[in-house]
């Protein structure tokens, strides 16, 4: 995880809370989920300039179990962008606070489609590709967005 390199990365960080978790002290993959989606629906407004709305949450995986008392550090960052829709790749990182030790728990993928004021779609600036590894992330992004059109019946655009 970098420092932040650009407007359309973002890292929230929050220590996990037993009203995070089930009993046994394991955090809820929902709880997970919304802080993904907070954190990518961020990094999307700061791209588009604009309010976005969730269109698709993707891929979501689960690695490794958080405990009550981890930091939670979420990295969101745009993979992709199209006319109206951005894609934004959320890597979720537990921390044991008192070691310092670290490691990716969760990954996921959100599609979100920006809204002009009349709440209707709304086209957004291209996604400016500096480093081998963003045009690398961008290409994976496409092949995903391929296969989610192919899944709903659609030709891809």
């Amino acid at each position: 995880m970098d420092a932040l390199p650009s407007e359309r990365h973002v890292i929230l960080a929050q220590v996990m809370l037993p009203a995070d978790a089930n009993p046994s002290g394991d955090v809820h993959g929902g709880t997970l989920m919304k802080l993904a989606d907070t954190a990518g629906g961020i990094a999307a407004v700061r791209h588009a300039k604009r309010r976005v709305v969730t269109a698709i949450a993707d891929s979501m995986t689960f690695e490794h179990p958080v405990k009550v008392g981890d930091l939670v550090l979420i990295d969101a960052q745009v993979s992709w962008v199209g006319r109206t829709s951005l894609e934004v790749e959320v890597s979720i990182f537990a921390e044991k606070v008192l070691t310092g030790e670290r490691r990716r728990t969760s990954l996921a993928y959100f599609v979100f489609v920006a809204l002009g004021d009349d709440g209707r779609p709304h086209e957004v600036p291209p996604l400016e590709l500096r480093t081998d590894e963003e045009r690398a992330r961008f290409s994976r992004a496409e092949d995903r967005r391929r296969f989610r059109l192919a899944q709903r019946g659609h030709p891809p655009t």
